[in-house]
């Protein structure tokens, strides 16, 4: 990519029932996002030019058939589909389910394909999303079998991240889910991305533990003395920075979180409860691990404030803004790799 070139960031529609294409066309609305990103969404005229008039926005969008059709300083809009589910704020409707795959699906080819350079995905409902073309519990698992690489669901804001050892399972089934192997895979994919996507080099990693107080050596369950202690020090002795476990209920009210570039939580809840109490409405939920870059909100569908104008677009926006400097470090991170050399010329002046 020439450095003079836009990037393009493609834009999943969601449930269009929710607040999803209201807070991505509350964010194009101000013309300076333009200067940073050509946003393509993949939508229809239709949908947009009512959610336009519906919250009374200024904006003017570009009509395509193909995402590389997309024109710089324009919100681009590629109409995915002729048949077009009708709005219904806030209700979960078996056609926005399937508009939003559909809209999903066209993103994720133009990924593949080159045609976008990032993607930002708006909010899905789980349940109306359901088919039998389409069975996954949220977007990391479909992105995981379309696109190449260790998926890691990785929570960020400029001060925190969080990633999850495990995601969408069920709470009885962790224990029995985390194992040597995958603690191994999800501290690597967590080291990488750190180096590659968010240019530290030498990232300092935090674990925490599976069960209270990490256990208490072995009073309140043996999975972090037999586990994770084990593995964290043979990791640790190969060269990577981890350390832990850590008793979760205190981490991050004495603020230890800031002792590290990210922290590993044993399960979903773990991580997502202190991140989204921190992160005061402007997280981020990243894949990291793949070989394209996929971003989105931290928050749901919002059903409950569908249509009424009043969703806020910071999330979102930090999620454009999350997708476009992950790209540039990963490209700079790429090139400075395949040309070791290059960094030294720039120093010297070469």
């Amino acid at each position: 990519m020439k450095e003079t070139e836009k990037i393009r960031l493609g834009i999943s529609i969601g449930d269009i029932n929710g607040i999803g294409c209201e807070v991505a066309l509350k964010t194009f609305e101000d013309a300076r996002m333009l200067d940073f990103c050509t946003p393509v969404l993949f939508a229809s005229n239709k949908i947009v030019s009512q959610q336009i008039k519906d919250f009374g926005l200024d904006i003017k969008f570009n009509g395509v058939r193909d995402a590389d059709q997309a024109l710089d300083g324009k919100v681009n809009i590629v109409n995915i589909s002729k048949e077009v589910p009708n709005l219904e704020y806030g209700q979960a409707t078996k056609e926005a389910g399937e508009f939003a795959i559909t809209s999903l699906k066209a993103a994720v080819n133009a990924l593949k394909e080159n045609k976008i350079d990032v993607l930002v995905t708006a909010p899905i409902n789980k349940n109306n999303i359901q088919s039998e073309d389409f069975k996954f519990p949220g977007h990391t698992d479909f992105l995981a079998q379309e696109l190449k690489g260790e998926s890691l669901m990785f929570m960020v804001t400029n001060e925190l991240r969080v990633g999850l050892l495990t995601d969408h399972i069920a709470v009885k089934d962790v224990a029995k889910a985390i194992t040597p192997n995958l603690i191994r895979n999800k501290v690597a994919t967590m080291e990488e991305s750190l180096k590659m996507d968010f240019g530290i080099r030498k990232p300092k990693i935090a674990l925490l533990g599976i069960n209270p107080h990490s256990g208490d050596n072995g009073t309140i369950g043996e999975e972090d003395d037999k586990i994770l202690k084990p593995t964290i020090k043979e990791l640790f002795n190969k060269g990577t920075l981890v350390y832990g476990p850590y008793s979760a209920d205190s981490f991050f009210g004495s603020d230890n979180h800031k002792n590290f570039d990210a922290v590993l939580a044993a399960y979903h809840d773990q991580g997502l409860i202190p991140f989204k109490t921190l992160s005061f409405g402007k997280g981020v939920n990243y894949t990291a691990g793949l070989d394209k870059v996929r971003t989105s909100p931290d928050h749901g569908t919002a059903y409950e404030i569908a249509g009424k104008g009043k969703a806020d677009d910071s999330s979102f926006k930090e999620a454009v803004f999350t997708a476009i400097q992950v790209f540039k470090h990963r490209t700079e991170y790429q090139e400075l790799t395949e040309n070791p050399l290059k960094k030294q010329k720039i120093k010297r002046g070469g």
